[in-house]
């Protein structure tokens, strides 16, 4: 079954074409790597929760947005792998982040229904 890398992310609004374009730049680097496919989303209603919600979780600021990503690949060992390699890619490593990376939330998932 297929493992999916997630992120929660608060991006300034004002950068919204610039994390449009690292994220087409890093997915070329993750589909080489393996992925099958990637996925980013721009927050257009986010709600506020009682206790916590998307913008207490990355302290959003009032000029933020918060976007969530996935990267779907094959399986684990294969998303492993390719960790590995882009962590050692140069081009990777020198991309600027058009975002606070401190406060991004990222997790792996194993899929458990894909319907």
């Amino acid at each position: 079954m297929a493992f999916l890398d997630i992120t929660v992310i608060p991006v300034p609004t004002a950068n919204k074409a610039a994390y449009l374009q690292h994220s087409r730049d890093t997915t070329v680097h993750f589909k080489q790597a393996g992925a099958l496919k990637v996925t980013e989303c721009w927050g257009e209603d986010i709600p506020d929760g009682k206790v916590t919600d998307f913008k207490k979780a990355v302290q959003l600021k009032t000029d933020e947005t918060v976007a969530v990503g996935w990267i779907t690949w094959p399986d684990r060992a294969t998303r492993d792998k390719a960790w590995d390699a882009l962590m050692q890619n140069e081009a990777m490593m020198k991309m600027d982040m058009p975002f606070d990376g401190k406060r991004m939330i990222f997790a792996g998932f194993d899929v458990l229904i894909d319907g």
